[in-house]
């Protein structure tokens, strides 16, 4: 395995990332706790997960994800081993069955920690995400800003403060974002900056070879800043394997099961991954080699949130961690990119 650390830390962290959402609904308790395992033995540090898993959302198995991870904690008795990463729901997420008010307030975000502390078993989380921006701002599907009405009051000062509260009290240890845009970025960090608060870490957001939209403007932020990218979606719920190309039928597979995460079914998202397949195969690589080695090799990315449904998948995206891609070949993936840029916004 490969380390990096959080930045500005000294916190030491596995770069590729074990992604747990899958737990509680395509895994059962048994095969998380499998998945972990390996994870663990191969030398990964370094698990996510939010409160709202297992995906898709559903109420019958929400914080499904986080219990199965304390139940591992619990067997094996070494939450000291790994660094974890969770998530508290934004109010942009639509989830009103987790608690009265979806927002960031002081009562929100203690609710929704103390509660994910209980289901992980633990009295601490290492790094403690903003899932969804309160505000009205761009969402799957959507390139760029779109002015909405937006009744949002700025009050990241606020909710920094209430985090620093949960660093000072010793249950969280580090911040980061997810799914925030730049401007949102910039804000905490000048917030943080002025006002002598907890800066973020971390920003997890989707990023892929048929998704690279974090390179306009957040991934400059994050290398000036230097603020690391968890990047999510790697292999664009499986797209990026390959397996649809083939014509059969994968009756599991989360697009198969899900029809509704359809950001990566467009014509332009085949297209694409049929020209990458023909890069990786030129170059005697795996598809799943080409496009989790592209992702690592980005100077601003932290470490890959790996998602596999099972351990041959997990074992087939462990073993990319050494792959390295030459200039040629990021050479041609990018002429793919300025053909076919980015398919699945």
């Amino acid at each position: 395995m490969k380390y990096t650390t959080l930045p500005n830390s000294d916190v030491k962290v596995s770069k590729i990332c074990l992604g747990t959402m899958t737990f509680g609904q395509q895994n059962t308790e048994a095969e998380g706790h499998a998945q972990m395992d390996y994870a663990h033995e191969k030398g990964i540090n370094f698990f996510d997960t939010a409160e709202m898993y297992s995906v898709p959302a559903r109420e019958e198995t929400y914080g499904s994800t986080e219990k199965i991870i304390g139940s591992w904690f619990k067997k094996t008795g070494k939450r000291d081993e790994v660094i974890l990463a969770s998530k508290i729901a934004g109010p942009n997420a639509n989830f009103g069955y987790m608690r009265e008010n979806l927002d960031f307030s002081p009562a929100s975000l203690t609710h929704a920690l103390d509660a994910s502390l209980t289901r992980l078993q633990t009295d601490y989380i290492d790094l403690y995400q903003l899932h969804w921006p309160e505000r009205k701002t761009n969402f799957f599907g959507q390139r760029g800003f779109k002015s909405q009405e937006d009744a949002w009051e700025d009050n990241i000062q606020a909710v920094l403060e209430t985090l620093d509260g949960f660093i000072k009290q010793g249950k969280i240890k580090h911040i980061g974002l997810s799914n925030e845009t730049p401007w949102g970025i910039m804000r905490f960090l000048e917030e943080a900056k002025y006002k002598n608060l907890p800066k973020i870490k971390t920003i997890q957001n989707p990023y892929s070879l048929l998704n690279r939209l974090f390179e306009n403007g957040s991934a400059e932020i994050c290398t000036r800043e230097q603020v690391g990218l968890l990047a999510y979606s790697p292999m664009a719920f499986g797209v990026l394997s390959g397996k649809f190309l083939t014509g059969e039928s994968h009756p599991n597979a989360r697009l198969s099961l899900f029809p509704q995460f359809s950001r990566y079914n467009s014509a332009q998202s085949t297209q694409a991954t049929k020209m990458y397949q023909d890069i990786a195969i030129k170059n005697g690589l795996t598809l799943t080699e080409l496009s989790l080695a592209f992702v690592a090799q980005q100077s601003f990315v932290t470490s890959t949130i790996i998602g596999a449904t099972s351990l041959d998948q997990l074992k087939e995206n462990c073993n990319t961690i050494h792959v390295t891609l030459s200039e040629e070949i990021l050479k041609a993936i990018d002429e793919v990119q300025a053909l076919i840029p980015d398919p699945a916004p």
